[in-house]
């Protein structure tokens, strides 16, 4: 389908998923092993210690076209576009959890982050028009849960206030319960967050938070 799917890694002791949860990763950014990356690797890494299957996709690595306006959703709920972002967001609506993350770049959340949420017009489509859970089930739908992380290199007042915006939207639109958003204004060049260990240490323990609930 023109995408590259990222599945679960053993964490090194070949364990299986007994939790049997599944959370599904968003790595938004163009840049490979950038800091946001990094945060959402450091997350996953804490889900898998947990025996959740964790599953990360590359935004930059999948085909996709942006959202072209032609309101083909409006009547069926879903995009009328068959490309490479649909398995994603299949993937999606079967996670427990989720965690996005995605830099900000010129004080808006970064071009791929957006061109994949526009498609999300579909589930605004299926709620708001269709009268339509995005999530039919609703004891799964109430439990679905996630967080937002997100760097950005300066540290001017109200840099993150778009990109929360945005992703704020996002949760909602995919029926999941926004757990927490975690920011880092001033980490810039690539790999500058590893050298803030409370940072590495809060996305850490969120991530452990959301198997528990």
């Amino acid at each position: 389908m023109g995408f590259r799917r990222k599945s679960r890694m053993d964490s090194g002791r070949g364990e299986k998923n007994m939790s049997g949860k599944l959370c599904v990763g968003l790595a938004c950014s163009p840049r490979r092993e950038g800091n946001t990356a990094i945060l959402l690797e450091r997350a996953a890494a804490a889900l898998r210690s947990r025996n959740v299957e964790t599953e990360i996709y590359r935004l930059a690595d999948i085909g996709f076209s942006p959202c072209m306006a032609c309101e083909g959703c409006s009547s069926t709920g879903k995009c009328v576009i068959d490309d490479g972002a649909m398995p994603v967001y299949d993937r999606i609506l079967k996670a427990d959890m989720f965690i996005m993350s995605a830099p900000v770049f010129s004080m808006g959340i970064c071009a791929h982050a957006k061109m994949f949420i526009d498609r999300a017009q579909q589930f605004w489509a299926a709620k708001y028009l269709l009268g339509r859970p995005v999530v039919e089930d609703d004891h799964f739908r109430r439990s679905r849960r996630g967080i937002f992380i997100s760097c950005a290199g300066t540290k001017i007042d109200g840099v993150f206030e778009g990109p929360v915006k945005v992703a704020g939207y996002f949760f909602k639109m995919l029926d999941i319960r926004l757990a927490g958003m975690y920011c880092y204004p001033g980490v810039d060049s690539k790999g500058d967050i590893l050298s803030d260990k409370a940072a590495l240490d809060e996305i850490r323990d969120a991530s452990i938070k959301l198997v528990s609930g």
